[in-house]
């Protein structure tokens, strides 16, 4: 909402009779919780968990206005902006928080978990969110292997003897933000281990662990995860909410579209507006600006793109419903000063956009 007020007040600058309609969205990463509770109706639950390193936070999900389904946002318990840039090592971070807030969620009884999976500081496939909820993960003399992906290659056995009975009683959809899989050039690590910290040794590591990890789930869980589109989303939790949760992986944005009726509202506008804070080739594999110029492509309406950064690939996005796209820096900027001066940034790269737009209309 923040975004959506700081670009209303460039374009209000030019046009202030502009009637402008605001609907934050999200794709399953940070801000996909309140999201949902602005479009649904609900509540904000605080829980005691463990970050990805293991230290005791508060973190927070939503449960919406029926009482039944929770919204649960990953990076909330797992996420990388919990940890620091020198404490980022995927070989140890865990999904372990997010499990718990599963759990919380179940135990209030909700019976639908809508789980946005974007936004993580993990590579282990799921396992610490899956040790939450009562799954062992075994080695060969039967003792519990350690938390992250660095350790999956020990993994001998699953054990699902103990797993938290509300689990079954629960349908889990998980709202993703990306399309790809488990592993190999396209996969979890390969594409966002180095984010995370991993260098192209431990790369290749949490790669062939991820792989590894997928043959034992196919033997002791009867789930094939390795290929499934989606299984490589938050460093494998997609594959392992599928395995583990026999969760159905959806894309996020479709689920914030349907719920806030963003596509009616691009049909009746005149230009769109969306961003992120980095856009590039990925974008266009799922991610919510994408979703937008989608949908601004398929009612022949103008959409603009406002990143903070525009990465490789971004032309390819010209080709996906984007007609023009725009970096928000005004000069050499730090990413410090950058976060420091977005607020005007945006409004004044709206504000530019719209003297444009306002001579095309005079013209």
């Amino acid at each position: 909402m923040d975004v959506c007020q700081y670009l209303t007040e460039g374009i209000k600058r030019i046009d202030p009779n502009a009637e402008i309609t605001s609907i934050p969205v999200a794709d399953g990463g940070e801000g996909f919780a309140d999201t949902m509770l602005t479009a649904l109706g609900g509540e904000k639950i605080d829980c005691p968990v463990s970050n990805p390193l293991g230290r005791e936070i508060q973190a927070s999900y939503g449960i919406l206005a029926d009482q039944q389904t929770a919204v649960i946002e990953m990076a909330a318990a797992s996420g990388i902006e919990l940890l620091r840039p020198s404490e980022r090592n995927p070989l140890v971070t865990s999904t372990f928080g997010t499990g718990q807030l599963m759990r919380d969620a179940m135990e209030r009884g909700c019976r639908k978990l809508i789980i946005g999976i974007g936004g993580s500081a993990t590579n282990d496939g799921g396992t610490g969110m899956a040790k939450a909820l009562g799954y062992r993960f075994l080695d060969k003399h039967d003792q519990e292997i350690g938390s992250g992906g660095g350790n999956l290659n020990r993994l001998n056995r699953i054990d699902k003897s103990s797993v938290f009975p509300l689990l079954k009683k629960t349908e889990i959809q998980t709202a993703c933000d990306v399309n790809n899989p488990l592993t190999g050039k396209q996969g979890a690590s390969a594409v966002y281990g180095p984010q995370k910290g991993a260098s192209p040794d431990m790369v290749e590591l949490l790669d062939r662990n991820l792989e590894h990890l997928a043959r034992v789930i196919k033997t002791d869980l009867k789930t094939d995860v390795l290929k499934i589109s989606g299984g490589g989303a938050a460093g494998g939790l997609g594959a392992g909410l599928v395995a583990f949760a026999n969760a159905k992986l959806q894309a996020g944005f479709d689920i914030v579209k349907e719920q806030t009726g963003l596509e009616e509202a691009v049909r009746r506008a005149d230009i769109i507006f969306t961003g992120e804070g980095k856009m590039d080739h990925q974008t266009k594999q799922g991610k919510t600006p994408w979703g937008v110029a989608q949908l601004a492509k398929k009612y022949h309406k103008p959409c603009i793109g406002i990143a903070g950064f525009l990465g490789e690939g971004y032309h390819e996005l010209y080709q996906e419903g984007f007609t023009s796209l725009f970096a928000l820096p005004n000069g050499p900027l730090s990413l410090e000063e950058s976060l420091k001066q977005a607020p005007s940034l945006l409004a004044d790269t709206a504000e530019q956009i719209f003297r444009i737009i306002r001579m095309t209309k005079h013209e």
